[in-house]
């Protein structure tokens, strides 16, 4: 029985990860992108669980499975703890054992039709998954709990604690957040969240975070331990650092990537920025997209428009057709075109193309397109720089 479990294990996960990722109870997939450390460590804990039980039962039926503790719940328990997710919230943990269980009566099913054998079968087993299921919580939230304890009288913890309560709009005086947080919050603000993509590559944030304060022409930060992959960081300027310069500071920093806010001013700037940073690391987690940095300014469009990833392929396809799949070249003399406000010399000029040559390009977009470009453009730029985005480019 267990033997052929484990044949269906790599399906029961994937179909217990998409449950718990839709689960509308759940915090951690309501509040984590696909793709963040978070959510990586969320489904291995899983999978290291369940695939735990299952072995243990093949050796021992029956018997309880003891829980194992492994080095990777004192990372994900410390992620939870930092970013103040409930570890134990009762809604999770009931809809991936119920996805499990359903997966798990199948099984038996296919195992034996023996009346009697099949009672005893389900009877036992759901004794030792409940048993363990239950086991498995409190491991958890031991480890989330001695997190906290050990975090709680610590000065980054309450630094994190204060910029959660003005990001939440809690009442809380200028004068205490200041003192809590050692940054002024009177003046410009810019936010950025400089975040990792795995574990090994967590060691470069504050390298990557200097490099954004730089770039930014900031003299100071403020920079808060938000994750183990994670920092928010905050820098008293309003001007915003060059895209391109800022990828080519980042690029012998391996796997890290940042997602800057608008400037804003005073307290709510500092909300504000931080809040806009938040949506543009979303959009490109949301898109699968590569893109290194991301100021939200230049998509704040684009992320309107991909709020449901569906709905936005479906407006690519739209409104580009052939043009979609087309040479990049002409994804790129058509918004240069548009940039330069449909005068063909002056994109002839930014792209060291010859005017004809532009204007042959802009023949073959009129026939790629559903309609032609004079007609949509505003359409047609927006879905180009979706797809673009999406591609990392």
């Amino acid at each position: 029985m267990s033997e052929l479990a484990m044949v269906h294990a790599d399906e029961v996960l994937a179909v217990a990860d998409d449950a718990w990722r839709a689960g509308t109870g759940n915090l951690i997939h309501r509040t984590v992108a696909d793709g963040d450390i978070l959510a990586d460590l969320d489904r291995r804990a899983c999978r290291n669980g369940l695939t735990h039980w299952v072995q243990m039962t093949i050796a021992s039926p029956g018997h309880r499975v003891e829980v194992r503790d492994i080095p990777e719940l004192a990372t994900y328990a410390r992620d939870l703890a930092l970013r103040g997710i409930d570890s134990d919230e009762p809604e999770g943990w009931r809809t991936i054992r119920q996805f499990v269980w359903r997966w798990w009566l199948g099984a038996c099913f296919e195992t034996t039709l023996e009346r009697e054998e099949l009672r005893e079968l389900i009877e036992v087993s759901a004794h030792s998954l409940n048993a363990y299921h239950d086991d498995y919580r409190r491991l958890v939230a031991r480890h989330v709990d001695k997190v906290r304890e050990d975090l709680a009288g610590g000065p980054q913890f309450q630094r994190l604690a204060t910029a959660n309560l003005i990001l939440q709009g809690a009442p809380i005086t200028r004068a205490r957040a200041e003192a809590q947080l050692g940054y002024a919050l009177t003046g410009p603000h810019l936010a950025a969240i400089v975040w990792a993509d795995s574990e090994a590559d967590a060691k470069g944030l504050d390298l990557a975070a200097e490099q954004v304060m730089r770039a930014s022409g900031a003299q100071r930060r403020l920079t808060l331990v938000a994750a183990v992959s994670a920092l928010w960081v905050w820098f008293p300027v309003s001007q915003l650092p060059v895209v391109t310069d800022l990828e080519t500071r980042l690029a012998d920093i391996p796997g890290v990537r940042v997602a800057l806010g608008r400037s804003a001013e005073d307290l709510n700037g500092f909300r504000r920025s931080h809040i806009d940073a938040a949506a543009a690391q979303r959009l490109l987690a949301r898109l699968g997209s590569a893109r290194r940095v991301v100021r939200f300014g230049d998509v704040q469009m684009i992320a309107l428009l991909s709020s449901d990833v569906a709905e936005a392929e479906q407006f690519i396809a739209d409104t580009l057709g052939a043009l979609a799949t087309a040479d990049t070249e002409l994804h790129t003399t058509v918004r240069v075109f548009i940039a330069e406000q449909f005068n063909a010399s002056r994109a002839a000029a930014t792209l060291f193309a010859h005017r004809n040559t532009i204007d042959r390009r802009l023949a073959r977009v009129d026939e790629l397109l559903p309609r032609p470009l004079s007609q949509n453009p505003t359409a047609v730029d927006a879905a180009l720089a979706l797809l673009e985005l999406k591609a990392g480019r």
